[in-house]
């Protein structure tokens, strides 16, 4: 099954925001499946959007506030929804910080606003739409009717930098963590597993695991829990010096996940035996409880085309990327496992590659 919701697909240079991010991504992935016949084999259809996903599901309750405050500080909050001290002035500086607008000189960076259409602070409310796709993906792995582990790829989200009291590396709140907070919540979901296969860090969602964790949020309930994996440059940002000095101790990106695993510049050949080394570490962390769910955070700026360059020190080639999905698939249906997944990075004309070319492995197994 596949949510893909051109309605959440805006592009970034309407807010006069100028990263290497396309819009064409996702509908290049539909466009490639669909040329291919793969949209019309399990497990890929249907292709739900998101207000045909709700019908299936029942209509079910719609992210809000409450559940942005269950994982992030709730003054935080406060300032997305322009009630804080400096009104709509305190959601600009928030997106501003968060999609790095403003370099250390007071000057615009990769921003040009005098080129946008579209208020900065209207991508607030586009952000708590993409989350909600996050949401119904999750639900609709763990609730569509299929002889095999269940599996919804999602063409958005991945919003994995937001940390509790700031949004950090384009994401400005934490899709992932809110998504899984609230099905605990709804009592769907007990243990979630999250496999970050970004090219960076999943720095905020390590920080909201252990911050969850250290709140009691989970009760002391051992079967609720969230463990995370992430596999990442070992170095670059959000590991690079500069950004490790300013932050502090105890704090994204310093915090642990549950299992971190960094690959070297020019040590690609030791990918896949780390990625494979590492999921044995999580599933013993789990202590062989099997989760509900995992979340699988599908970014494909490892890949050796990305145009970020964040992202330089990881190149991973196309067959790589397309083993590195087939592993995590097939580990995880081998286990009946339901999954979510999510498109996460990705940056520039061929972003829709590793993704695309991934789905379209899994007609034929």
């Amino acid at each position: 099954m596949i949510l893909y919701d051109p309605d959440l697909i805006q592009p970034y240079t309407d807010y006069g925001i100028m990263l290497p991010i396309s819009p064409a991504r996702a509908p290049r992935i539909i466009d490639f499946l669909d040329h291919t016949g793969a949209l019309g084999t399990e497990p890929l259809k249907p292709v739900f959007d998101c207000s045909a996903a709700r019908r299936f599901l029942g209509d079910p309750t719609p992210i809000n506030r409450e559940d942005l405050e269950r994982v992030h500080q709730k003054e935080f909050i406060t300032t997305l929804y322009q009630e804080g001290p400096e009104g709509a002035h305190g959601l600009l500086k928030a997106l501003l910080n968060t999609y790095e607008l403003i370099d250390s000189q007071g000057r615009p960076h990769r921003y040009e606003p005098d080129r946008a259409v579209k208020p900065l602070v209207d991508l607030f409310h586009l952000t708590v739409a993409q989350v909600g796709g996050t949401y119904l993906a999750c639900r609709l792995a763990l609730e569509q009717e299929y002889p095999k582990p269940r599996f919804c790829y999602y063409l958005g989200g991945g919003m994995h930098h937001a940390r509790y009291e700031q949004g950090a590396g384009f994401c400005l709140i934490n899709d992932i963590m809110i998504a899984a907070r609230k099905l605990q919540v709804e009592n769907r979901s007990q243990c979630i597993w999250i496999i970050d296969l970004d090219a960076h860090k999943g720095c905020g969602t390590a920080e909201l695991v252990h911050f969850s964790r250290i709140r009691g949020d989970l009760g002391g309930n051992t079967a609720l829990e969230i463990h995370n994996l992430s596999i990442h440059m070992a170095k670059g940002w959000p590991l690079d010096e500069e950004n490790l000095h300013a932050a502090p101790l105890g704090r994204a990106p310093w915090i642990q996940g549950d299992v971190e695993i960094g690959i070297e510049a020019g040590a690609e050949d030791t990918y896949m035996p780390e990625l494979q080394r590492g999921l044995a570490v999580l599933e013993k962390r789990s202590q062989n409880l099997q989760p509900d769910l995992a979340i699988v955070v599908d970014g494909s700026d490892p890949y050796e085309h990305d145009e970020l360059p964040s992202s330089s020190l990881l190149k991973l080639s196309l067959d790589c990327c397309i083993e590195r999905d087939r592993l995590i698939y097939q580990y995880l249906q081998e286990r009946g496992i339901p999954s979510a997944w999510i498109m996460a990075g990705g940056y520039g004309e061929r972003a829709w590659e590793p993704n695309g070319y991934f789905l379209r492995t899994l007609p034929d197994g």
